[in-house]
């Protein structure tokens, strides 16, 4: 935990003060930005109450973003598993014409 370094983040109008590993600085900053980005946009899109109902837009988005990135890599990996299964049989095709 020593290696922390006091940060602060502001989202929506409020300032969060949070303490990051330096390495990660960078990209905190940027979903950060990408957060505040989308709460605009969606100020400009859609009508809402308070800045809570934009923040809770924003949540639900990055959530399925997140969750249809972690749903394309399964697929990715499925379809690399296949074709390793491809590539042996075919192998072993190989192998035994010879």
């Amino acid at each position: 935990m020593n290696n922390l370094i006091p940060t602060n983040l502001v989202i929506g109008d409020r300032t969060y003060r949070v303490k990051i590993h330096p390495k990660d600085e960078e990209v905190v900053r940027k979903t950060v930005k990408t957060i505040n980005d989308k709460i605009v946009e969606y100020k400009t899109q859609f009508a809402g109450k308070d800045l809570q109902d934009y923040i809770a837009m924003v949540l639900v988005w990055f959530a399925t973003e997140q969750n249809a990135a972690i749903s394309n890599q399964v697929n990715l990996d499925n379809v690399s598993s296949r074709l390793q299964t491809l590539e042996r049989m075919i192998d072993d095709a190989l192998e035994d014409k010879e």
